[in-house]
This record gives C-alpha cells, structure tokens and sequence, in this order.
C-alpha cells in the first residue's frame, strides 16, 4: 500500500509544559495547526504512524549509539520525563511488532537499521503524540535517527533512510503514515535556550518543501551548529521525510518563532498525489 502522508512538526517540550507562558494568540495558532495536521493524518486513514524523532539520551548513549533505530514491539511508554513538567500524563502507546518486523526486514535491503523490542518515549515522541494520536490508539512506529552524539548520521544517509522507509512502506498492506519531529534552529538547555534563528529556519523550510535534495543536502554540521546551535542537527528527521517524499513539493502549514518554547514552532506536510 503506498505512503499515505509524510509531513513534519515540531517537539519541544515547552509547547506543552508551558503552555501557559505562551502568548496565547500564538500558542493557541500553533494548537490549530497541529490539529489540523491531526486531522489530514486522520483523513487518510492509516493503519499505523511511524514517527521520526531524535530522541535525547533517553534509550541511546554513548555506549549505544546507532544511526538509525526502529522500535519492535507491541506497546511503549512515556512519557520518560516528569509529567508535570511535560505537561502530559503517563500513558501507553500501541505498536505492532508484526509490521513493525516487516518494515525492518526491507529497510535493512539497504541501510543498516538497529531494532529495539523496548522504548520509552519521551518528548521527541510524546508531543507529537499527544496532538496527533491524542487518545494514543493509533499503532506508532517510533524511529530514532543520531542527530545528539557525534559523529552523527551523515545527511545524504538520512535521506536514503527515508527513501528506504518509503518503499518499505510501500511493500505492505498496511496504510503508513509518516511524521518526522525535531527543532529547526534551538538552543536546548544552554544559556541562549529561547533563541530562534528565523532567517535560517525559513530559508531550511523552503528548501524542505520544494524537497531540493541537492540544496537540503548541502549543509555543513560545524555551520548549522553556529548558525542554528546544537538542536539544528535534527533537521535530520525532516530531510528523512524529504527522501520517503522523494518527487514530491510540500507546504508549510504553520511557522512562527515562539521563544518560551524555545524554538520555531511548524508543521508541513508533502503532497503525495
């Protein structure tokens, strides 16, 4: 069955565990867009979401790093963190080991993937989730791509990932639906958290949706770090969906710089035809 939607959106923690610091004109737009984003999920009727994540040393560290990761098994937890200080509660996730097995076996036809049968999700994941599968009862295929240990996964590689995502989504009778999450430029946890390079992140948004392989392709990870700090280098997940969308043009639904959540706050999505 072919890919039914790739689009993107964003994961910093702060979009819910501080909600109420937010001015809420821009709080409340950027809520609207990722129900928006819900529903065009919904509207196409997928029988699992993969979603695309950096994840932040909460299952990989440095002892175990891999490149790419899929998880393997028929439930998952979160979120790892605090659910006061996230803003969203304990819960428990479907998954579906079956497919989950199946997409692996064909992704690994050409690029090497890591597997685990166990995962906690935190707020890469669990934000998203919590807009997009509010009741958590859609089947989640998480995917973690090394965009936090260097050295990290190359980009021209992130981008044959998602190609091979894509025909393995294609190869199964199962409706996929495919979410890639992360920053564009953020400075987490450091003295300038709360700073947002616009400029960047718009010109990174047009090459995104246009899926300029060469352009999104040419960047240098010692620039995006001075250009975009150390949470720039998850554009990695958005360019996995740029290769799953390959031949594809997208839009920008929504983008607007919001500093108490520490990051441009998007969601886009490609037209699959």
């Amino acid at each position: 069955m072919p890919l039914v939607y790739a689009g993107v959106c964003s994961h910093a923690p702060g979009i819910r565990g501080r909600a109420d610091q937010a001015d809420p004109v821009a709080k409340d737009a950027l809520y609207a867009a990722m129900d928006d984003q819900r529903a065009a999920i919904a509207a196409t009727n997928p029988d699992a979401l993969i979603v695309i994540a950096a994840e932040h040393f909460a299952n990989f560290f440095m002892n175990n790093m891999p490149t790419f990761a899929i998880g393997m098994a028929d439930f998952y937890n979160g979120p790892i963190e605090d659910p006061a200080w996230l803003g969203i509660d304990k819960f428990e996730a479907p998954g579906n080991r079956s497919l989950s097995e199946r997409l692996i076996r064909e992704v690994m036809q050409t690029v090497d993937v890591a597997y685990a049968e166990e995962w906690l999700f935190d707020h890469g994941i669990a934000v998203p989730l919590s807009f997009l599968t509010p009741n958590f009862d859609l089947p989640v295929i998480p995917v973690n791509i090394n965009c936090q240990g260097p050295p990290l996964t190359p980009l021209h590689r992130a981008y044959a990932f998602g190609e091979a995502l894509r025909r393995a989504a294609d190869s199964v009778p199962e409706r996929i639906a495919l979410v890639g999450t992360g920053g564009i430029s953020h400075w987490p946890a450091t003295p300038d958290s709360g700073k947002i390079n616009e400029a960047w992140d718009r010109d990174f948004l047009d090459r995104w949706a246009r899926n300029d392989r060469a352009a999104l392709l040419d960047y240098d990870d010692a620039q995006v770090y001075a250009d975009a700090g150390q949470g720039g280098f998850e554009i990695r997940t958005f360019i996995t969906v740029s290769g799953a969308a390959a031949g594809s043009t997208g839009t920008v639904h929504h983008y607007e710089p919001i500093p108490i959540f520490a990051v441009g706050c998007t969601t886009a999505s490609y037209d699959l035809g």
